[in-house]
C-alpha cells in the first residue's frame, strides 16, 4: 500500500480499513488479515503502559514501538502517530521529529490539529512527508476539552471543523482522521474533502474506518466506546487458559509425559 493507491480508494469508493498495532505479532497477524493500513497510536500510552490518556507517551516511545511494527510488516503502510508535543513547539521541531519517524520505518505520520497545525503539515510534505490529519476530538486536548466528548454537534462547533479540514487539505494532507462526531456531519466533510476520511466514532460515510486493535478484539471489558463492535472476546478466552493452565499446573497434569524430553 503506497500514498497514491490509500488515496485512489476514495475514488473508486472502495473503503479503507485501519487498525493501530503497537508490537511486531500483532503487526504480522493484521497484515496477514489483509488489512493494508497499521496506525502505530499514540493510545499505547493507555492499551500498552497502562496510563489514564496519551499525554505522556514520548518520541522515544513511539520510535520503539514504529520500529517493531515496520520490522514486522511485509506490505501494510505504516502510519506514526506523533505524540503531545513532538510537533506542537515550531514547525523545526515537527519536521526533525517527523524524519524521524520515516527513519524508524513509517511511512507518514499522523498529527491532531486542525487550523493551527496547516504550517507544520504544509512544511512537512513539502520534504517529502506524507502527512495525516486528525479533527474533531482530539484526545492530546483532553484536558482542554474537558474529557473525551463528542464535537460538532453544535453549529459554531460544525462551522470550526469545516474550516479545520478544508485547511488541512489545502496543506497537504494525503487523508483526515474524523473523530467522535455527528454521522450526518462527517458525510458533509467526507463528501466536502477530495482526500480520503477515517472515521473514529464518526458514522458509516468516511471513506473508512480505524479502530484500536485491543478494543475490536475484546481484550478490554470494563469499559467499551459506543463506536467499538468488538469481533471477538479475547479477555475471556485469555482468562480461561491462565486458568486452567494454573489448574494443570498445580494438579500435576502439566506437563505430560509428551510436553517432557527422554
Amino acid at each position: 500500500m503506497k500514498i497514491p493507491e490509500f488515496q485512489h480508494h476514495k475514488q473508486v469508493g472502495k473503503k479503507l480499513t485501519i487498525v493501530t498495532a503497537y508490537d511486531a505479532m500483532f503487526a504480522r497477524i493484521v497484515e496477514q488479515a489483509g488489512l493494508e493500513v497499521i496506525l502505530v497510536g499514540d493510545s499505547l500510552g493507555m492499551v500498552v503502559q497502562g496510563h489514564p490518556n496519551t499525554l505522556t507517551v514520548t518520541m522515544d516511545d513511539m520510535l520503539y514501538h514504529t520500529r517493531m511494527v515496520a520490522r514486522a510488516t511485509q506490505s501494510a503502510l505504516v502510519i506514526g502517530d506523533m505524540p503531545f508535543m513532538s510537533y506542537q513547539i515550531s514547525v523545526e521541531e515537527a519536521l526533525r521529529n517527523a524524519g524521524r519517524f520515516v527513519q524508524a520505518g513509517a511511512a507518514a505520520v499522523k498529527i491532531e490539529g486542525g487550523q493551527i497545525m496547516a504550517d507544520r503539515v504544509r512544511a512537512m510534505t513539502r520534504m517529502g512527508i506524507p502527512v495525516m490529519g486528525h479533527v474533531g476530538m482530539t484526545p492530546q486536548s483532553v484536558n482542554q476539552s474537558g474529557g473525551y466528548k463528542v464535537t460538532g454537534k453544535g453549529a459554531e462547533d460544525a462551522r470550526r471543523i469545516v474550516e479545520d479540514v478544508k485547511a488541512l487539505e489545502q496543506a497537504g494532507v494525503f487523508a483526515i482522521v474524523l473523530e467522535c462526531m455527528p454521522a450526518l456531519l462527517a458525510k458533509e466533510l467526507t463528501e466536502l474533502l477530495s482526500v480520503p476520511t477515517i472515521g473514529i466514532g464518526a458514522g458509516p460515510h468516511c471513506d473508512g474506518q480505524v479502530l484500536v486493535l485491543y478494543d475490536l478484539l475484546g481484550l478490554f471489558d470494563d469499559f467499551v466506546p459506543k463506536y467499538v463492535r468488538p469481533y471477538a472476546q479475547l479477555k475471556s478466552e485469555a482468562l480461561q487458559a491462565l486458568k486452567r493452565y494454573r489448574d494443570e499446573v498445580e494438579s500435576g497434569t502439566f506437563p505430560a509425559d509428551r510436553e517432557s524430553y527422554h
